[in-house]
């Protein structure tokens, strides 16, 4: 079970309702208002106070509004506790506190009335874009313009470098062949002479010797 735990604030404020309550209800009371008239005054200068106090703080409506009334119904209640405080003689009241406690009710009601119905806007205009307010000048087309100027106008295109060529790769080193494949090759190149009466190629030699083609070439160039 929760514990109900006292608030020290709640408990003044309770308090400085109910004595302001009280006082309200003396004054109307010896301004002439009795039974439950005399009653209502008070409920009428909290409702007021509150109605003014909310108005306040959700922040909506003409805040100047809302200040005037909170201070009347603030000086209407502070008013009651001073005047009960033995400042004015209750039993002879003045025909000016008469004449307040009688005009209060229209006064109140004027108040609960401009706070109720006040326009809840916080007092900036919407923002309105150029596509959505039927007011904003639409931009005009632009002129055409003939072929020929917009041909014109076009920048024109920059020259294109040819690409350059690569630098010519040294020729690859002959691979040093020794003495004896070369008179072997040799050998292989007369009897194909010989046999065919042409001098033997690259292709049929690195055949005829089974080596690979850059050995054929080196060998072929020994024999050149």
């Amino acid at each position: 079970m929760r514990k109900i735990r006292i608030d020290a604030v709640l408990v003044q404020a309770v308090i400085a309702a109910a004595l302001s309550f009280a006082h309200l209800h003396d004054i109307a009371e010896a301004a002439g208002q009795h039974g439950w008239k005399a009653w209502a005054y008070p409920i009428s200068v909290d409702l007021l106070l509150v109605a003014a106090w909310r108005r306040l703080r959700t922040r909506v409506g003409s805040r100047p509004l809302a200040w005037s009334w909170f201070v009347i119904a603030l000086t209407a209640s502070l008013g009651a506790n001073v005047a009960t405080a033995g400042f004015l003689d209750l039993d002879h009241a003045p025909a000016l506190l008469r004449l307040l406690v009688a005009g209060w009710p229209a006064l109140a009601f004027l108040g609960g009335t401009l706070l109720a119905h006040t326009p809840t806007t916080n007092g900036h205009a919407p923002e309105t874009t150029p596509e959505s307010s039927p007011e904003a000048p639409q931009p005009s087309p632009a002129p055409d313009t003939a072929p020929d100027a917009a041909l014109d106008l076009e920048p024109e295109p920059e020259p294109i470098e040819p690409p350059q060529e690569a630098p010519a790769l040294p020729p690859a080193p002959v691979p040093a062949v020794p003495a004896a494949l070369v008179e072997h090759a040799r050998k292989v190149a007369d009897a194909h002479h010989t046999a065919t009466g042409h001098p033997i190629d690259t292709a049929t030699l690195r055949a005829r010797l089974g080596i690979p083609e850059p050995l054929a070439d080196a060998i072929a160039a020994h024999l050149a």
